[in-house]
């Protein structure tokens, strides 16, 4: 039975890494996958997947405005679906969390949702707060602040290094914007609210 799952951390767990692995796994048993990524993170190749450690594979783009529904169903009539990756999960609609859901449902096609769970000002994304509901399982890969203790939050940071307290959820970057940090170290520039 197919069911929705959101692997979800802070900065620089390795959710990219294991996504491409688990989308290598089910085609190197014959098993077709199909990819997604949020159209709005440009650090790396349009249309790619991107691990830090240097591997990628081709992904379709999504945007709030994308049926992922509509786009799997025209995927399975061409092609069976084996499984449904999303990268950048936290970029998706409360409305398309409602479609993975009916991928699984009606589809019986499983879906392995990663992202970050919350901004830099420590509130939770849309799509990760529809996820973190609705998912049937939640896997939290860890990664570690500098003190060694695991980094659950992620400060935003200027050019010089310092925090930034204000300015729009989403702004795409990788560690030359965020670093990753545990609770007592991220309240030491956000307080908890």
């Amino acid at each position: 039975m197919a069911q929705l799952y959101f692997y979800y951390s802070s900065m620089n767990a390795g959710k990219s890494t294991h996504l491409l692995q688990s989308s290598y796994n089910y085609n190197e048993c014959g098993l077709h996958t199909i990819l997604y990524t949020a159209q709005i993170d440009d650090r790396y190749a349009k249309g790619k997947v991107s691990s830090r450690l240097g591997i990628d594979a081709d992904a379709k783009l999504f945007t709030a405005e994308t049926d992922l529904l509509t786009e799997v169903k025209v995927e399975q009539h061409n092609q069976k679906v084996a499984c449904v990756l999303i990268d950048e999960a936290q970029f998706l609609t409360k409305d398309q969390v409602k479609q993975l859901t009916d991928i699984v449902d009606n589809l019986n096609i499983p879906v392995l949702a990663y992202g970050i769970r919350t901004d830099f000002l420590g509130q939770t994304f849309t799509g990760s707060a529809a996820l973190l509901a609705w998912a049937d399982k939640l896997v939290e890969l860890k990664t570690i602040c500098h003190c060694g203790r695991k980094a659950n939050f992620v400060i935003r940071i200027n050019s010089d290094g310092k925090a930034v307290m204000g300015g729009e959820q989403v702004e795409v970057g990788g560690n030359e914007r965020y670093q990753a940090l545990c609770r007592k170290h991220f309240k030491d520039f956000v307080p908890l609210k």
